[in-house]
């Protein structure tokens, strides 16, 4: 059992403040809390006085598989509009990963993850070359870091039959692996699985109809870009004369358990259909500024949304303020708390996929904990949680991260990695994938 004494308990949605209090945590949950708990069988105290500790923060839509492209050094050519950066930047990219690079950038993109403070992912992976066995590689890497994380295969029929069948597989496979683990009592509780769709605009419908049967096979919800681009939403009424969001509806594809990311232009109606579904739009507004796609005007109309970085890093106090200020930029009428509610809403994407209940510093949630030096310059209270959080917070302040009970960074530093070792490997990686960059064409 690990103690964390004196504490300030920070909660978001619904806000709470709770001062000296004192949290118990029995393997991968939160046993009790108060003061004067029972500490016979503490095997580790961490005294939190003047600091905080709150619930794990989780990235709701990410690409783990783009890590080494910061600060990339290969031939891209000219990115005129959204279409141009698919094709000659992401889809060389994906194509030129393999499995040791991809292992790579999964447990830099981890590392990252967690010393943001950031608990939990949800990835949407694609590697069109290195397909069987990907999931696999990238589940090494979450549990090799201890960071919390549901993915899947992006499938696409930018590469042909064979491979948007290998894409469908991947999931089944993978999603069948994390059912055998839990069946046989191996499971690290740490990684799910999702299936996963690129866009409606490389998906044609009888894509559409094999993805509602892998996701009924599966156990699993859909995970899917859609109407990121205008281009997406033009290639959907001339091909199937459909709105986007209705073409996905009658294969089954949104649900209560689907992930919708961006939705950038959808219009009125689609917002209504994801909401009388039940499904959730992930808001990714740094990938937005980024691809020059536009801004999404509908996050006030939306019952379920969250934040996400579309593979921007993992640092969410950043996608929030920056979220937040685009907003406003745009004149919307939303103010830091609702961003505040969109970012701790990715516990309730979590609770879908883990089955169990994530977000609250309460017996029987999930010990996913954050301790934070933030040393408030005014008083930190429920009502201006989200006041301090975009305007004084950072990733700076994070100090020690707790996941699924297993303190994964304590002091900044990893237990048991040679972070050092893990950068050099991925910069080496970065050259060589690179390099075969510039080996495919466009």
């Amino acid at each position: 059992m690990i103690l964390f004494t004196n504490a300030s308990l920070v909660e978001f949605d619904p806000p709470r403040v709770r001062h000296n209090e004192d949290v118990l945590v029995e393997g991968d949950s939160i046993l009790q809390t108060g003061k004067g708990l029972d500490t016979s069988g503490v095997e580790k105290t961490i005294d939190v006085s003047g600091k905080l500790l709150f619930p794990g923060i989780v990235c709701s839509h990410t690409h783990f598989y783009s890590g080494l492209s910061r600060g990339i050094m290969a031939n891209i050519g000219s990115t005129p509009d959204f279409v141009s950066i698919l094709k000659n930047l992401w889809w060389r990219l994906d194509r030129a990963l393999d499995k040791d690079s991809l292992r790579a950038s999964g447990l830099i993109c981890s590392l990252d993850a967690i010393r943001a403070g950031t608990t939990a992912v949800i990835d949407h992976h694609a590697s069109p070359n290195c397909i069987s066995g990907s999931l696999e590689v990238l589940k090494n890497a979450f549990e090799k870091t201890g960071l919390r994380a549901a993915t899947c295969y992006e499938v696409t029929d930018r590469h042909g039959e064979k491979a948007l069948q290998k894409g469908l597989d991947e999931n089944i496979a993978f999603a069948g692996l994390i059912d055998e683990e839990k069946k046989a009592g191996t499971w690290s509780g740490l990684t799910e699985a999702h299936v996963g769709g690129h866009a409606p605009c490389t998906l044609p419908d009888s894509a559409l109809e094999r993805l509602a049967a892998a996701c009924e096979r599966a156990g699993r919800g859909f995970h899917v870009h859609l109407a990121e681009d205008a281009w997406d939403v033009s290639h959907s009424h001339i091909t199937y004369g459909k709105d986007l969001v209705f073409r996905l509806d009658e294969y089954g594809l949104v649900t209560d358990k689907s992930i919708l990311v961006h939705g950038v232009h959808l219009n009125p109606e689609e917002i209504g259909r994801i909401n009388e579904r039940g499904a959730f739009l992930v808001h990714n507004s740094r990938s937005n500024m980024n691809n020059g796609v536009g801004y999404n005007p509908h996050l006030p109309g939306l019952t379920n949304w969250a934040l996400g970085t579309d593979g921007i890093g993992s640092d969410m106090f950043a996608e929030m303020q920056c979220a937040y200020f685009k907003h406003k930029d745009e004149k919307g009428p939303l103010w830091p708390g609702d961003f505040l509610s969109a970012l701790a809403a990715g516990n309730r994407l979590l609770e879908k996929s883990f089955g169990r209940p994530f977000g609250r510093i309460d017996p029987g949630y999930a010990a996913d904990l954050v301790l934070a030096d933030y040393a408030a310059p005014t008083p930190l209270e429920p009502e201006n949680i989200a006041g301090h959080m975009v305007f004084g917070m950072g990733s700076n302040i994070v100090e020690t991260v707790m996941i699924n009970g297993k303190i994964v960074m304590e002091n900044r530093v990893f237990p048991g990695t040679d972070r050092n070792a893990v950068y050099r490997e991925a910069s080496a990686q970065a050259q060589r994938l690179w390099a075969r960059i510039n080996t495919i064409e466009a």
